[in-house]
């Protein structure tokens, strides 16, 4: 094991300084002399970009698996499958001499329009928390490293290198910072990416309080803080905030920057150190794991295939699926022939192989005839000889399947999606095929939701296939003819119009800034909080099969909030085949003193059962399952009060539910001051014990807080409430003539006995 310490007492000022700034665009600033190598870093949440020269910043890259991406593995709903393909991307890595892959993105889905949607996981940070924290841990099982990204609150790509995210504290805390939390605190990736865009008026990149006060100190972060490619506009202000490594590199004027700055004063040099100190622990950890060697290519992609086959969401079902031995199958679909199987962009990847989706139907339904139309040409022309072609093609099957690909131009890194909408061919093609054929099948090759309200009644079935990686076509073919009966579960609604969605009204900002005005409130929070319909909710899925839920149950109907809770369920496989359900826990809290969304998700499970078979599910919830984040304390917080335990098979699906009392364990401090309302004072503990008797004695000589009954009859108005609402010092004002004192004496005579010091 290589003493840190010692190396970093052996490097120049000139070494540190270059070791903070990459040697090219992949790799960090080797120190020969000290027999430190460089760190070789590469793109791919879900797969190797691996350039064949490490100092060129396009080139084509090596062949690697290219798995499902995040969207689409996160419909999954399953921790333990991404840790075998973290654990493949690892082999990967090791083959081609990497030791940190750059992903995976964890930002929250705050608008189906983000172009970048397809690489990140949900719409609620537990979910991408969980699943994120899955892939980390098997990537970093076997030595190599992880940069999770892009932190923090990037969730859109106009103008992403320079946007101000204005978004308020307890926002961020709840939403935008709890899957980089999890992920941080349970799995510690090698290493961090700070995003583009600023938050509340500063970078990313030199952003204190998130990547030192938040990162490293409060949640213990122990690896390095590097920059997205580009991100870093003042190394020296960069380096200040707790950015360790600029990339890409080489940047001699970066570099000099900093030397001077610690010449000069500017900088302290121990600000450097311990920047080159999580440089130097990452090097040397990356350098313990032996690269080189093959991996083996037909199992990776065997594995891509079975993923993709698990994340793939069946949306209707009429009872055609699965199919049954047709005679005769339409194909109809550009995608069926060109497999649309990943997005655009820094995640793009050569894949080792890729399975044409036409094929692999021929290979399972090998007696039976099946006719190919393009239906739908490469571009966003409209082309009614392609929809005429289908439609004869249509008419004359069994069953038409309808693979239909949101093009590139449309959804990808780089640019937000201007609509939600499918190509104008591509929706009069379906329209025109299911008028003619009612076994029709849609199957959607998409990274976001796509409205359907056009042509979505027509369908016998739709199959969400996603960005479902290189060998998605067979997986397709799998759930199309029930070799596998599919399992996955949205994680992102799907809204019926684009105006219904949370961030509407405030996407993507204008003159620099994006405000946060939906707040809390993105996803299903929004939907439940306006009771606004949906086409899909989220956690929503189907199956082959059919599953019974009950006798819902809690460890405790009295539980405090450090020990948490279990809730158990019943769960019965129903129906006739093999199935697997992901159930769902939400958490509802009576009453708050702050706004609360209607429920949030605190856990789940995937449960795989035979027919007939019934497992007893269980799931524990903790302390921050039923804590909010006061920005007035600065803190989680607990409340005591009931709260109901709902357990489901989606958000809008709930098939049972629990209640328990929570008693809180916290000792808040007293927060009151001179403009905290009377009813904050009565709230607080130590505040009420002081004010009660002024205000007995006050009622009792006639002052206004005496008023005959809770609405003066003089005024028509509620003057308890009124009065409640005052803020302390002026409600004692109002009093004057009652009070023996000054109002101002008393008002500071209360401060100093609520703090037990001079105010």
């Amino acid at each position: 094991m290589t003493n840190i310490q010692s190396l970093l007492a052996q490097m120049t000022l000139e070494e540190k300084a270059a070791l903070c700034t990459g040697a090219g665009p992949w790799t960090t600033t080797p120190v020969e002399r000290l027999n430190l190598p460089a760190l070789t870093v590469t793109d791919g949440p879900h797969g190797l970009r691996r350039v064949v020269d490490v100092f060129s910043m396009i080139n084509k890259s090596l062949p690697a698996t290219c798995f499902p991406t995040a969207s689409s593995l996160a419909a999954s709903w399953d921790p333990a499958l991404l840790h075998e393909m973290g654990q493949a991307l690892a082999a990967e890595a090791i083959a081609l001499d990497v030791g940190v892959i750059l992903g995976p993105g964890v930002n929250m889905k705050r608008s189906p329009l983000c172009g970048r949607n397809f690489e990140y996981f949900a719409e609620d940070p537990y979910q991408a928390g969980v699943m994120a924290t899955a892939l980390i841990e098997g990537i970093q099982s076997l030595g190599v490293g992880t940069s999770l990204k892009h932190y923090a609150a990037n969730n859109q790509e106009f103008e992403r290198f320079s946007m101000n995210a204005e978004v308020d504290e307890r926002t961020l805390r709840e939403i935008y910072l709890p899957a980089f939390e999890m992920a941080v605190t349970k799995a510690q990736p090698w290493t961090v990416m700070c995003s583009y865009n600023k938050i509340n008026g500063t970078y990313g990149s030199e952003h204190r309080q998130l990547l030192t006060d938040i990162l490293k100190n409060e949640w213990g972060f122990e690896g390095f803080v590097v920059s997205d490619w580009g991100a870093v506009h003042d190394r020296v202000a960069s380096l200040k905030a707790g950015l360790d490594l600029e990339m890409p590199g080489p940047k001699p004027t970066r570099v000099n920057a900093v030397i001077e700055a610690v010449r000069n004063g500017d900088l302290d040099e121990a600000v450097l150190d311990e920047a080159a100190r999580r440089i130097l622990n990452i090097v040397c950890r990356a350098a313990e794991t032996p690269k080189g060697g093959e991996f083996d290519a037909a199992a990776h992609h065997a594995l891509a295939r079975r993923i993709s086959a698990e994340c793939m969401v069946l949306l209707k079902n009429n009872g055609l699926l699965p199919l049954r031995d047709p005679q005769h199958v339409a194909v109809i679909g550009r995608a069926a022939m060109q497999a649309h199987f990943q997005g655009g962009g820094s995640s793009h990847i050569n894949p080792t192989a890729v399975d044409v989706p036409f094929t692999e139907l021929q290979k399972l339904a090998a007696n039976a005839e099946i006719s190919y139309a393009a239906g739908y040409p490469e571009d966003d022309s409209h082309n009614q000889g392609l929809i005429d072609e289908a439609v004869g093609l249509a008419q004359t099957a069994d069953v038409a399947l309808l693979y239909i690909a949101l093009p590139s131009f449309k959804e990808s890194e780089g640019y937000d999606r201007a609509d939600l909408d499918l190509t104008a061919q591509q929706v009069a093609l379906i329209q025109a095929v299911t008028a003619v054929q009612p076994n029709t099948v849609v199957i959607l090759n998409n990274g976001a939701p796509v409205v359907m309200g056009d042509w979505i009644d027509g369908t016998a079935a739709v199959l969400e296939a996603w960005m479902m990686g290189q060998a998605g076509g067979g997986a397709i073919a799998d759930v199309l003819f029930g070799r596998v009966n599919p399992s996955g579960k949205l994680t992102e609604t799907v809204p019926l119009r684009l105006t219904d969605t949370p961030a509407h009204l405030n996407f993507p900002g204008e003159n620099g800034v994006v405000r946060y005005g939906e707040g809390l409130f993105i996803g299903y929070r929004y939907y439940d909080a306006r009771n606004v319909a949906v086409q899909f909710p989220f956690g929503y899925g189907l199956s082959y099969t059919t599953f019974a839920y009950n006798n819902v149950r809690v460890s405790a109907e009295n539980f405090r909030d450090v020990d948490g809770l279990t809730v158990a369920v019943d769960v019965t496989n129903a129906g006739p085949v093999a199935g697997k359900e992901i159930v769902q826990v939400y958490v509802h809290d009576h009453a708050a003193r702050l706004v609360r969304p209607y429920k949030e998700l605190k856990g789940f499970a995937k449960v795989s059962l035979q027919p007939g078979e019934t497992q007893t599910v269980t799931i524990p919830l903790d302390f921050r399952a039923f804590a909010y984040y006061d920005p007035a304390y600065r803190q989680w917080v607990t409340e005591s009060g009931q709260f109901d335990i709902l357990v489901g098979a989606s958000s809008a699906d709930i098939r049972g539910r629990a209640t328990a009392t929570l008693c809180s364990t916290l000792q808040l401090p007293t927060i009151l001051h001179d403009e905290s309302t009377i009813r904050a004072w009565f709230s607080d503990p130590a505040g009420r014990e002081l004010v009660a008797p002024i205000f007995d004695e006050m009622m009792k000589n006639g002052g206004m807080f005496s008023a005959d009954g809770p609405e003066d009859q003089s005024i028509g108005m509620d003057m308890i409430n009124f009065l409640m609402d005052l803020p302390l010092r002026s409600f004692f004002h109002f009093q004057e003539t009652s009070l023996t004192q000054p109002p101002d004496d008393i008002t500071n005579q209360l401060l100093e006995q609520v703090y037990g010091v001079g105010r």
